[in-house]
């Protein structure tokens, strides 16, 4: 399979005052594209800084990250909010929902930035909603929805763009078991039936076998590469 992901040598470096606090350290790392990814490690581990780098919302200290052949690091910041926006979808903890919209408009939301027509901005959407299973829940408001179905409503908006990559950050950690599974179900459907590469970080050992590949990382270093069992 191809590469989308390449990582080499790759370091950040935060400062707290004068004080510089090292956070990953010279990681190595490779994920094909089609491919499913879980990153586990404690708290501080570095798991979050590493999937922010892959998604572009932060930049490396030093090191090599290429998504897709491009060097995300090298681009300035209009291009890389451009790239973001083509390329990766978010899903996080606690949804990221705008509590004053709908569903449908939550979900429209980054097509607003296209060129796509009203029309056509309304059938993507109506795909999207009835892909993760809430045609019937458009017109509804986060607070009239339950934690999975909001988690659902923003994969929705996270496929919108039809992006390469999605990351996600804990998206089950604020759900109940069914929830949580339900969630987990769609997220395979992506991935095994869209083709979409998955990168999530997760503390959940029952998350991270879901997926198909189990990344560990310890104080910014990489520990294991093991294939999840299913």
């Amino acid at each position: 399979m191809t590469a989308l992901i390449q990582i080499r040598e790759l370091s950040k470096t935060y400062r707290r005052g004068n004080q510089p606090v090292p956070v990953l350290l010279g990681i190595d790392l490779e994920i094909a594209e089609g491919d499913y990814v879980s990153l586990m490690g404690p708290s501080g581990s570095g798991k979050s800084t590493l999937l922010n780098l892959i998604a572009g919302i932060d930049k490396p200290s030093s090191g090599t990250l290429l998504i897709g052949g491009i060097d995300i690091a090298a681009l300035g910041e209009n291009e890389l909010a451009a790239w973001r926006a083509a390329n990766v979808g978010f899903v996080f903890q606690f949804y990221n929902l705008m509590p004053v919209l709908n569903a449908f408009e939550n979900v429209e939301l980054p097509l607003l930035l296209t060129n796509l027509s009203k029309a056509e901005r309304r059938e993507h959407v109506e795909v999207a909603l009835a892909m993760v299973g809430l045609a019937d829940r458009m017109d509804h408001h986060p607070n009239e929805l339950s934690g999975g179905q909001q988690q659902r409503v923003a994969i929705a908006r996270a496929l919108i763009t039809d992006p390469t990559l999605i990351v996600a950050d804990e998206p089950t950690g604020d759900l109940d078991r069914t929830s949580a599974d339900d969630v987990l179900n769609l997220l395979d459907r992506l991935n095994g039936e869209l083709g979409k590469t998955i990168v999530m970080v997760t503390h959940d050992p029952k998350c991270a076998a879901r997926a198909r590949r189990r990344v560990h990382l310890e104080k910014g270093v990489l520990l294991a590469d093991a294939d999840a069992e299913h």
